[in-house]
């Protein structure tokens, strides 16, 4: 969509892009001859705006970022819009957590052109790791530059290429003439229970709830700091995730979690080799703080081992 606005086709991807959206842009840009800048998040790191503004040129369609970002980190994204828009780039994408927005400004009042994120917050269960929810929203003055349809192309039994409509109800092209329903696909029936979720909470709920994200990641982020050995990996303001630095490695900590039924936080090094040791902990209004505590009476004794 940037491409097509700005004639131009490098992106600028953040170093603070969860590495799922990074593999999922790079397959698009085999196809669409995109071009794309991208470098991952080092340990003496805060976050990239200022990497971001001085990597922006004639050819930048768009800037790409996280907000808050893989590690949680919050930052004011006004002057990399500013920078953006300036240079002729036009518009900064942003994927944003959508809870956060209730308590944090929204990347609209920043300057952005393009936000996207993931709505499974809004009262989606995890089910079986999906389906979930993703919402897509611009301008509206690039409103009609929006894709109406997304088609992937494949090949089929016979070694034949073929192409496959998503995002749209399929039953009618499957059986065409035998469909009794053109409303079928399930994102549709995700968007209503979100719909139905946002409209019971209202806007002084969805406040709340995120509050409480906010109150309870804070709380256990200062009583897991407390424990020896373990600290928060970063400074910067952060909304209900964090980056926890550990003693030992992500792996055999969350194995001694598992032996107390708890799923422990995520292990960065997975993705980010720079960042060993390092826990991504994520804090919802789903969590008691009873959990909370329990998360730490057992990291303590990790601690103690």
């Amino acid at each position: 969509m940037a491409r097509r606005i700005t004639k131009r086709g490098e992106a600028l991807l953040s170093s603070g892009l969860h590495p799922h959206y990074v593999s999922v842009a790079n397959t698009m840009a085999k196809f669409t001859g995109d071009a794309l800048v991208h470098q991952a998040p080092t340990l003496d790191a805060a976050t990239d705006i200022d990497a971001l503004i001085a990597s922006i040129d004639k050819d930048t369609s768009c800037v790409v970022v996280q907000y808050p970002d893989i590690l949680g980190r919050i930052a004011d994204l006004t002057p990399l819009a500013e920078a953006a828009h300036a240079a002729g780039a036009l518009l900064v994408a942003v994927v944003t957590e959508p809870f956060a927005l209730g308590a944090i400004k929204a990347p609209g009042h920043m300057g952005a052109d393009i936000v996207v994120g993931e709505a499974q917050p809004f009262g989606i269960p995890l089910w079986y790791g999906g389906p979930y929810l993703g919402f897509f929203t611009t301008k509206k003055s690039f409103v009609h530059k929006m894709a109406g349809r997304l088609v992937g192309e494949t090949m089929d039994n016979r070694g034949q290429r073929a192409y496959v409509l998503t995002l749209t109800a399929r039953e009618q092209h499957i059986k065409r003439e035998r469909a009794t329903s053109n409303i079928c696909s399930n994102q549709g029936l995700l968007a209503l229970g979100a719909a139905v979720y946002m409209s019971v909470l209202g806007r002084s709920g969805l406040q709340e709830v995120a509050n409480l994200c906010y109150q309870k990641a804070h709380y256990a982020a200062e009583q897991l700091s407390r424990i020896n050995g373990f600290s928060l990996c970063f400074n910067e303001p952060f909304f209900h995730e964090f980056a926890l630095c550990c003693p030992k490695p992500v792996a055999e900590i969350n194995n001694h979690l598992l032996e107390h039924g708890i799923i422990g936080g995520y292990d960065l090094s997975k993705d980010y080799p720079s960042l060993p040791n390092h826990m991504l902990i994520a804090v919802t209004e789903m969590n008691t703080r009873e959990e909370i505590d329990t998360f730490v009476k057992v990291l303590k004794e990790v601690a103690n081992d």
